[in-house]
This record gives C-alpha cells, sequence and structure tokens, in this order.
C-alpha cells in the first residue's frame, strides 16, 4: 500500500518530473487506484457569490481592481440565490459545491450571511466548499462551526516564482490561512496555477511546497492558466505566448501531484475548455478525479455538462457518489498509524 508522506525532498519530486512520460503514468494510475475508486470523478460546481473589487493584485485574476478586465464589483449575493443555485447544481449530478468570493478577507459583517449559506447548502446534502480570500483564526471556527466542508486557498505557485504574480499578499499569509484552516477542523483544499510563465523548478516547488504540509490538502485543484485580457499575465502571454505551458507537461505536473500526495482529490481545474478530449483523459490517467462542471468557473468559461457528459461516455467514466470506500478506509489506517 502507497505511503503518506510529508518529507518529499525537491530533488525527489524534480525526479518524478523528469521520468518517461508513460512510466510516470503507470506509477500514477498505480497509485490512484491503491486509494480511490477507478473510473470515477467528483463533480463540483463554482459559483461566484461576490464578482470584482478584490483589491489584491494577483496577476492573473479578472476580478482584481487592477486588471482592466470590463469585470464589474458586484456585493455578495442573496442568500436565497444562492441557494437555488446549489440546488440546480444537486439537480445536475454535483456532489460539492464551491462558492468564490473576490476579497482580500470577509469582514466580520460579512460573516453570518456566509454562516447561513454554508447551513442552507449543506442542508441540502451537498459537500460546502468556500474561497473568501484570507481568514482569520475566529472567522475559520465560525465556518467550522457552520458546518463547511473544505475551505479552498491556493497556493498558486512556488514560494520562489509567487512574488513575480502578487504583491498585495506574502506567501506566508497564504499558508498561514491555510494553518487555520487545518487548526478549525475544516478540510483544506489547496493547489495553484501553471502556465504563468513560471519554470519547471518552479512547478517541482509548487507541488513539494503542499506534499510537505504537515498534512497534505484534502484537495488539490490544478489550474492552467486561462490568460484574460487587462490583467498582467493575460497580456504578457499574449505577447510571449511560448510561455504557455504545453499540454504534455501540464499532464506531468497532475501525475506528480497524484503520486505526492495519494489521498488528495486531484482536480482538473481552470483551463479545460480550451484542453483536447485527449489531453483531459491523460489527465484522468495521471490521477484527476475532481472536475468543475458548468459553463463558467467564477468569470472564466467552462468546458460545460454536455461537453463532460460526451466525455465521460467516450471514456467510460462516471460521477462520484459519496465517500469512496477504499479512500475512507486508508484514512482511518492513516489515523490510527498516528496514534
Amino acid at each position: 500500500m502507497t505511503d503518506i508522506r510529508t518529507e518529499w525532498t525537491r530533488e525527489e519530486i524534480a525526479a518524478l518530473f523528469d521520468k518517461p512520460l508513460l512510466d510516470l503514468l503507470f506509477e500514477a494510475q498505480t497509485v490512484h487506484r491503491e486509494v480511490h475508486a477507478a473510473n470515477e470523478v467528483q463533480l463540483c460546481t463554482l459559483l461566484s457569490i461576490k464578482t470584482g473589487g478584490c483589491p489584491e493584485d494577483c496577476g492573473y485574476c479578472s476580478q482584481s481592481v487592477h486588471a482592466d478586465s470590463g469585470v464589474e464589483a458586484t456585493k455578495l449575493m442573496d442568500v436565497r440565490a444562492i441557494l437555488q443555485m446549489a440546488a440546480q447544481a444537486k439537480d445536475n449530478g454535483s456532489q460539492r459545491f464551491c462558492m468564490g468570493a473576490a476579497w482580500r478577507n470577509p469582514k466580520d459583517r460579512d460573516m453570518p450571511a456566509i454562516v447561513e449559506i454554508v447551513k442552507g447548502v449543506r442542508d441540502m446534502g451537498l459537500e460546502t466548499c468556500m474561497t473568501l480570500g484570507m481568514l482569520t483564526r475566529k472567522q475559520a471556527d465560525m465556518l467550522a462551526e457552520a458546518g463547511l466542508d473544505y475551505y479552498n486557498h491556493n497556493i498558486d505557485s512556488s514560494p520562489e516564482y509567487y512574488e513575480r504574480v502578487i504583491s498585495t499578499r506574502k506567501f506566508d499569509e497564504r499558508i498561514e490561512t491555510l494553518e487555520h484552516v487545518r487548526e478549525s477542523g475544516i478540510n483544506v483544499c489547496s493547489g495553484g496555477i501553471v502556465g504563468m510563465g513560471e519554470t519547471r523548478e518552479d512547478r517541482v516547488g509548487f507541488i513539494h511546497t503542499l506534499a510537505t504540509l504537515p498534512k497534505h490538502p484534502e484537495s488539490v485543484p490544478v489550474n492552467a492558466l486561462v490568460p484574460v485580457k487587462g490583467t498582467v499575465l493575460g497580456d504578457m502571454l499574449a505577447d510571449t505566448p511560448l510561455a504557455k505551458i504545453d499540454d504534455i507537461e501540464f499532464v506531468r505536473t497532475v501525475a506528480v501531484a497524484r503520486i505526492a500526495m495519494p489521498m488528495s482529490m486531484v482536480r482538473l481545474s481552470a483551463g479545460r475548455e480550451s484542453m483536447s478530449e485527449a489531453t483531459q483523459s491523460l489527465c484522468f490517467m495521471a490521477g484527476a478525479n475532481s472536475i468543475f462542471t458548468g459553463d463558467k468557473l467564477l468569470t472564466a468559461p467552462n468546458a460545460g455538462d454536455d461537453s463532460d457528459a460526451e466525455l465521460f461516455a467516450k471514456l467510460g467514466l462516471k460521477a462520484l457518489q459519496g465517500e469512496e470506500p477504499m479512500r475512507a478506509e486508508k484514512m482511518q489506517q492513516v489515523v490510527e498509524a498516528a496514534e
């Protein structure tokens, strides 16, 4: 049985990236099947519950006030409207409902509505996930008490490359929020974005950071940058298209994430709408077992339910229903070993 390690070295992660592709995919799929159900993919829906106006200067984000992307700032959506969207997502087969607000951090005055939303979505029988920016420990505890299942806070890239993408928030502040989330008892969802002009060494650092946390994130989204005109990175890639990550390197990143973090749900996230069916298929072979469904991810386009259904039919994939028995058993073994 695959060991759960948190003492990976960068050299070991780099060696995985350097493997012949077919060997890497074979190892990733072997690790995957020891813990996760074969041919089952978790369906998640992502809704922007508060769009635009974020004071951060993340170079990839169309919702930043520093971007000239045309995204207008809105207020927090009405609770009833959010719950209606959640019910629709459940009807469409989603297992997890993820909600994002374009804040640097939520204000205390925002928390009562957020708590009400979490409770309402959970009452529908959906897993809940939120991404609201940085959290204090008190806010994390409030979300935990409301029953939030997952909190998403991506590290985005390696510690070294991070400062080239964002200047308004330090990498350590990202880690601090993850610590607050973990200490509150909420599951961690944390990944990043590739194709921002970083090197493979940065992708090694990105995976290494997540794989050496005291406990691996329960969910690891791997995003391919969606270049948006008017953002720093969107305009940069328009001028230097060779900086865009190629499909095989993206697949390698997914495979290495799967091997380094066997228990995690590895989510094929943003950028999927521009990937071929062949590339997505390789990502599933590499151990991706979670996707966002629907036509939109926050403000970016997504593949769409019909396209996903057609691809799943071609590949013989089906939607994951409930907790994976093998994963649950393995998690219990890890807890018992720690005791």
